[in-house]
């Protein structure tokens, strides 16, 4: 038999609920939770001796339980005339003190002050279902006469499950009108419900205690299991409620389906009076229908920003490779403290069963990660760009005990901007101390960038080459180091970004380097109008907009006026290197068009496990025998020049594998 009801409005209606009594008959009806799951809840804030009203009391069982723990002071209400004759005869013998009576909770009868407790079980839910003019002048009158028949120092308590809509009205009203405020939740209520129906809505209990003199309002929530916590502001209750409601529905989709058609979910986990999420989870699926097997993966610190852990396409594929049907990937945050794996796992267990697929709540989650601790994570420096946001220079060390060094930009947590690897020498005082390894080449698209310029040095002695785009000047040190008698200079807007190269990841300027603060573009226009030339031009610059699809290099770069300059500003044997990085085709093919209204020749080599690809451009046109000859001599001198500069003791690159990841752009 369907009893619920056909539209929201019906809620509001003496008829509709007379006419649910009747079909319903004696069963009773239950709104969110019955007294086992609520009693706990309840004894807080009501005692024995208190005058309790109760409204819109249905035909729950709820007065009658509390009647037989002991409360005698209790009367009920409800607009509907058959359930107050049913629940009259139900009770006349067993509790005649029980008292039920027909009344219309927004004009009531009784005294002012005559209640210590108004109790409410759904009924604010049921008269509430919008926000229309007239829906919210009934619920005005509602709240005006709960606040009429409240004593001083008595309290409303409300079991809702806060509707965004009847949230705001409820701390919209009461605080205003003196009460101190406060948002507790049901746990018990849901898990009862979760039992039952196999999913879960959250049940919230709200206390609103009336004074009349209150000189400022108490705001106070408790969502968890700890003591209750004080906020300032309303919107933090409002916010505070949301994030509890998304979770629980997140929750619900995940016991009792699937993410594998979006990809994935992720939500975060805070403590009790934080702003900050102390962990973040991701949660990625395989497409099987019922899902036998579930692990948390906990990612080290540091460990974050690896490809792995940082993409959508990297949690897939760690998916696999668990072999688990569903798999939650746990991100330590940054700005927490975690003392060890154990502690970790101890603190995030209830959260992730909470995220299991139905059938195996009960059972023991097994917990995976890259070691036997959380990883360690030194802050070196913090500081903030006007040009690119708050940042943080921090030190990782892995699981071999290798250490690097890193630029985060904090708008963007998990892409790692520079990185540099660190070997530890002793000084001539017998001090440790850490040098940058020169030969550390952090981003594959640096090699092949490299890769590019090498293509040259069997052209001309003197060469040089114009880089855009420093970062933590990784390539830069490189190229230098590699190859002695280059001669570079890169431009970087960002005089930040030169700051933290030279203090923290080893750049240091000689007469074979040298940064200079420009706009690259205009140091571009500047260098062409002085007819200056340049054996190599390289891009690596990132895009501050990721709206546009392109995370490098900004649109502006691959205008057509700017190559045009940049062919130029080339020798007649110099080469464009340009590190894109564009998931979408179209936007791809684009570039790629651009380019060729410009250049003669081009050539892409696609990176194998990363989004970056590297374009080489030239004016000179080229067989493809010629220029794979050309690329594979490139190679063999990169290894070659790496290893007599003691940069590397092995290869950079697989020449053999080379011309598997070379395209040329017909």
């Amino acid at each position: 038999m369907n009893l619920l009801p056909k539209s929201h409005e019906e809620f509001k209606t003496a008829e509709y609920w007379n006419t649910f009594f009747k079909k319903r008959g004696r069963k009773a009806f239950e709104w969110y939770g019955e007294y086992p799951e609520l009693c706990s809840y309840l004894f807080k804030y009501m005692k024995h001796k208190d005058d309790i009203l109760v409204v819109g009391c249905g035909n729950s069982t709820l007065s009658m339980n509390l009647y037989d723990a002991g409360y005698r002071n209790i009367t009920n209400v409800d607009i509907s005339e058959v359930v107050i004759k049913q629940m009259r005869e139900c009770n006349k013998s067993k509790r005649p003190d029980l008292c039920y009576e027909v009344m219309d909770v927004t004009k009531m009868t009784y005294p002012d002050e005559k209640f210590s407790v108004v109790l409410d079980k759904g009924t604010l839910d049921a008269i509430m279902p919008d926000t229309t003019d007239a829906t919210l002048e009934i619920v005005d009158k509602f709240f005006k006469e709960i606040q009429r028949v409240l004593r001083n120092g008595g309290r409303f308590v409300c079991i809702s499950l806060l509707q965004e809509h009847i949230l705001k009205k409820l701390v919209s009203y009461f605080p205003t009108a003196g009460f101190m405020f406060r948002v507790s939740r049901c746990f018990e209520a849901e898990m009862k419900t979760k039992e039952e129906e196999g999913s879960t809505i959250p049940v919230f209990i709200v206390i609103a205690t009336k004074f009349n003199k209150l000189t400022q309002p108490v705001l106070e929530i408790a969502l968890d299991n700890g003591p209750p916590r004080r906020v300032q502001l309303i919107d933090e209750i409002i916010s505070a409620v949301n994030s509890t409601q998304e979770s629980a529905l997140i929750c619900n989709t995940l016991y009792k389906g699937s993410v594998a058609d979006v990809g994935e979910v992720s939500l975060d986990l805070y403590r009790a009076g934080e702003t900050i999420p102390r962990y973040t989870l991701y949660v990625v699926d395989e497409p099987v229908k019922n899902k036998k097997t579930f692990a948390a993966f906990i990612v080290p610190q540091g460990r974050e920003s690896d490809w792995f852990f940082s993409t959508k396409e990297g949690r897939q594929q760690l998916l696999k490779s668990t072999q688990r049907d569903r798999l939650a990937i746990v991100i330590l945050c940054r700005e927490q403290k975690y003392e060890n794996l154990e502690g970790v796992k101890k603190e995030i267990n209830d959260s992730v069963r909470n995220l299991a697929p139905i059938g195996l709540g009960a059972n023991e989650i097994p917990f995976l990660s890259l070691g036997a601790d959380v990883g360690k994570r030194i802050i070196c420096c913090e500081g903030t760009s006007e040009m690119s946001g708050a940042y943080v220079v921090e030190e990782i060390e892995d699981e071999n005990s290798v250490i690097y060094r890193r630029l985060i930009f904090l708008n963007n947590q998990f892409t790692i901007q520079s990185e540099a690897r660190l070997t530890i020498s002793k000084s001539r005082r017998g001090k440790m101390k850490k040098i940058i390894d020169p030969g550390f080449l952090a981003c594959e698209h640096h090699i092949y960038m490299s890769l590019g310029v090498s293509s040259l040095t069997n052209i001309k002695e003197d060469r040089e080459a114009l880089v855009i785009g420093l970062g933590g000047g990784g390539l830069c040190t490189f190229l230098t180091h590699c190859f002695p008698k280059l001669k570079i200079t890169a431009v970087e807007i960002d005089k930040e970004i030169l700051k933290i190269a030279s203090e923290y990841f080893g750049l240091v300027q000689t007469e074979n380097l040298n940064v200079e603060i420009n706009d690259g573009i205009k140091f571009l226009h500047d260098s062409s109008e002085n007819k200056r030339k340049f054996d190599a031009i390289l891009f690596d610059v990132d895009n501050k907009d990721s709206s546009l699809g392109m995370s490098c290099p900004p649109k502006q770069f691959i205008d057509d006026s700017v190559l045009k300059t940049v062919a130029k500003s080339l020798t007649n044997d110099g080469l464009f290197i340009l590190n894109l990085v564009i998931r979408n085709q179209a936007l791809r093919q684009g570039v790629i068009d651009n380019l060729k209204n410009v250049f003669k020749f081009i050539s892409s080599f696609t990176l194998e496990g990363d989004v970056n690809e590297v374009i080489m451009a030239s004016m000179n046109s080229f067989i493809i025998d010629e220029w794979n000859k050309r690329i594979k001599k490139a190679a063999i001198n990169l290894n070659n020049q790496a290893q007599v500069e003691k940069l590397s003791t092995n290869d950079l690159i697989n020449v053999s594998k080379l011309l598997e990841t070379l395209s040329i752009e017909n």
